[in-house]
């Protein structure tokens, strides 16, 4: 009889283990975030499926997500990708432009590098008054945007370089900066800070 009940007690405890275990999942796969898998030339993105393709706008910029506005900010963020078939410089050299588009009163910067499936990478963080070109480089002409925040990465792949930029409003960008590594496998604790030289 002390068998019997021994039994009955070690399948329920079994069957109890397995029901949180069940729960588990199904909490988790509610938590995850949907995301989608975008081909931007030759690289592959992971982004969230909130995230809205825009059509391509010319052969340079290869990808464009409109990136929704969050809390109080009334505008969206913008992820774009480019890539130049002739290069466009060195990592120092997009670096500093990257800084230059920047008022320098108020500025905040940081530069990273790292290393993700796809290439090493180059992240520079940047908020402050951001002067955003606006049309063809050639035209020379921006907009200026208080409080902006800008992440901008130069991804150096077999294939080349990409450059990938999310910009927007400070909180915007704040909620979704784990994203944006996680779209092209970027790790944000395995960076290491770089300086310019």
């Amino acid at each position: 009889m002390k068998r019997f009940f021994a039994a009955v007690l070690t399948i329920s405890f079994i069957f109890l283990l397995a029901a949180a275990a069940r729960a588990d999942d199904a909490k988790s796969e509610k938590g995850a975030a949907k995301t989608k898998q975008v081909k931007a030339g030759k690289i592959t993105l992971n982004v969230p499926a909130s995230w809205e393709q825009k059509p391509q706008g010319n052969r340079l910029r290869l990808a464009e997500f409109e990136v929704p506005a969050t809390g109080d900010d009334t505008e969206p963020g913008e992820f774009a990708v480019f890539y130049f078939d002739g290069g466009a410089g060195t990592v120092d050299a997009n670096v500093k432009r990257w800084v230059d588009q920047f008022d320098k009163e108020g500025r905040k910067e940081k530069i990273v590098s790292g290393e993700s499936p796809q290439g090493k990478y180059t992240l520079v963080d940047l908020t402050g008054a951001y002067n955003k070109s606006i049309g063809p480089p050639i035209q020379k002409k921006s907009k200026r945007l208080e409080d902006w925040r800008v992440l901008n990465v130069m991804l150096q792949t077999d294939s080349g370089d990409y450059f990938l930029k999310l910009d927007g409003p400070k909180k915007t960008i704040a909620a979704v900066e784990k994203e944006f590594r996680a779209s092209f496998g970027g790790k944000k604790e395995t960076e290491k800070e770089r300086k310019l030289e």
